[in-house]
């Protein structure tokens, strides 16, 4: 009795062990890491699948948005742009080689979470991508609040005020610089709206300012002229 015990514990072991190599290998645990990748609008991003060649059995889907919508596919090596896609229109190609997907002239709307599927005969894994795009930024425009800057005999020095704005903007800050230091700061997130910055400078003051508009991967500089802008005259 002991015998036979002992080899019906290890035929069990056996059993165990084959269950779990069958089962397990074919299934990739679902990452819940997340690829962010930052675009200006108008440029082109390629996703990248990092398969190296498709097989003919293999099935690669791309989908889109919190709704995961189906923007394309690769199935039995023959490829499915969704043609009919009203947020992509022909903007999508699809490698046939790794599946990987080029967004050409990506818009603002293309903003979100990409999210795709391998399926093959090894299993499935997936991969997510965060993609933000940002639109260009205008180049600031900065005027005087006042066309003429006054001095008075009281006074040595003539004052300037100055307004620096963008005009429909988000996702940027808009600051003032003296030399390299910042002066002051604004920033907007979401929204699409106008911003402006104020500042104050002596008329003959030597320093060099500018008025930069940035996001995280642009920006735009617009040096300040005091002797174009700020006009003083005397006897007030």
């Amino acid at each position: 009795m002991i015998f036979l015990t002992y080899i019906l514990f290890d035929l069990k072991q056996v059993t165990a062990l084959l269950i779990f190599s069958v089962c397990v290998p074919g299934v990739f645990v679902d990452s819940d890491e997340v690829k962010s990748v930052s675009v200006m609008e108008g440029d082109s991003v390629t996703l990248n699948t990092d398969v190296t060649e498709i097989q003919r059995d293999d099935l690669i889907l791309w989908m889109f948005g919190p709704q995961e919508n189906r923007i394309a596919e690769i199935h039995k090596q023959i490829i499915d742009m969704y043609g009919s896609n009203e947020t992509f229109g022909d903007r999508l190609q699809m490698d046939s080689q790794t599946g990987s997907l080029t967004i050409r002239n990506i818009r603002t709307e293309h903003t979100g979470l990409y999210k795709l599927q391998i399926l093959r005969t090894k299993g499935t894994s997936y991969k997510r991508f965060n993609i933000t795009v940002y639109a260009d930024l205008p180049i600031p425009v900065i005027t005087s609040n006042s066309s003429i800057c006054l001095s008075s005999s009281s006074s040595s020095e003539s004052r300037c005020s100055l307004v620096c704005s963008v005009l429909n903007v988000s996702d940027v800050t808009l600051s003032w610089y003296k030399g390299i230091s910042v002066l002051s700061s604004i920033s907007v997130s979401d929204l699409s709206i106008s911003l402006s910055l104020p500042l104050e400078v002596e008329y003959q003051d030597n320093n060099t300012y500018s008025c930069v508009i940035y996001n995280p991967i642009s920006n735009q500089t617009k040096h300040l002229d005091i002797t174009q802008l700020c006009h003083t005259f005397e006897g007030m």
